[in-house]
């Protein structure tokens, strides 16, 4: 990652209604290197959590970082409650 990386802090609750939002929120940055700011996250659901593997799948395709930075616990509980990949592990995804 890139002395210009950006940061896209995330909303405290990433439901049904946040998925839209933060689709967009993505792909305005689609093509910088950016780390996630998950440290406010209360609540994460399984359309964000799609939309986050997503994202790091077209970033990864793209050539570019895309990156957690800090993680509240209720993430890394709710992530791993999924048995989703580590997102910041290269190949995760494959």
């Amino acid at each position: 990652m890139t002395d210009a990386a950006k940061a896209l802090v995330l909303p405290d609750i990433l439901d049904l209604k946040a998925a839209g939002p933060l689709q967009a929120d993505l792909l305005a940055h689609r093509g910088c290197d950016l780390v996630l700011d998950a440290s406010g996250v209360q609540r994460l659901g399984g359309l964000c959590l799609q939309v986050l593997l997503a994202a790091r799948g077209t970033w990864r395709n793209d050539g570019v970082n895309l990156r957690l930075g800090s993680v509240s616990q209720a993430w890394g509980e709710q992530w791993a409650a999924f048995g989703a990949p580590d997102f910041n592990t290269e190949g995760a995804l494959a």
